[in-house]
């Protein structure tokens, strides 16, 4: 699902730029507001900026009023390395097509840095889409979840069949993982990204978190690399 600026927000947004800007344009200038208007018309690449920095800045706020919780991963579900120093949070969905097109983005990630670790949250938003997340889960408790998760991807949509394709293909004991799957550990796991999805003002997936910013949408390998790098995420390719 991409993200995507809701109407209500740009209206209150371009209310705060225009009641700032006109304020601090009169303070300064003495202009009014048919002044300020022009002025931001002569500029707009001002007010995608502002939202950039505004939607950041909210993001930070939010992330900040979670604590650590968000980067705390459930057993054995991470890609890369384990023991990485710089961390990378995926909200993902499997069938999220979004989510799909970024896995290649993320693998050239996890390739091209040994000290990455991928903390992922699955979070099923999608219909049906919640037997492939316990699944995964589940995969995780056995030290298959990679597996998994590639193979689902690659097995999507998400059906009873897919989803047991996808664990045979990633070498599970089925019996253990239909018992884990269903799972008192697995609900509350899932209850947990909810909320931390909630709680972070997410509204699809993919959704990102680094050290200092979270952000959705499948932004590309450079807009990942450059929020890892701490510059914020960019779009592109």
């Amino acid at each position: 699902m991409k993200s995507t600026l809701p109407t209500t927000f740009a209206t209150a947004l371009m209310a705060l730029v225009f009641g700032f800007l006109g304020a601090a344009l009169w303070s300064y200038s003495g202009l009014a507001d048919n002044r300020t208007r022009t002025f931001l018309l002569d500029n707009p690449d001002m007010l995608p900026q502002m939202a950039q920095a505004y939607q950041q800045q909210e993001a930070g706020k939010r992330l900040a009023s979670i604590g650590n919780d968000v980067y705390a991963p459930f057993e054995g579900v991470i890609l890369g390395n384990p023991q990485g120093g710089t961390v990378l949070v995926e909200f993902t969905d499997y069938n999220c097509p979004y989510c799909e097109a970024s896995l290649a983005d993320v693998d050239r990630l996890v390739a091209d840095n040994p000290d990455l670790k991928v903390v992922v949250r699955e979070w099923p938003i999608f219909e049906g889409s919640d037997v492939a997340a316990r699944m995964a889960l589940a995969a995780g408790m056995q030290g298959k979840y990679e597996a998994f998760h590639a193979a689902m991807f690659e097995n999507g949509p998400v059906t009873p069949e897919s989803v047991e394709r996808a664990a045979r293909a990633a070498g599970l004991d089925l019996d253990r993982a239909r018992t884990d799957a269903a799972s008192d550990a697995v609900t509350v796991e899932l209850a947990r990204n909810a909320t931390l999805a909630q709680s972070l003002g997410f509204g699809g997936t993919p959704a990102w978190v680094t050290s200092d910013a979270a952000f959705e949408g499948a932004v590309g390998f450079e807009g990942l690399k450059s929020a890892l790098e701490g510059s914020g995420p960019q779009t592109g390719g």
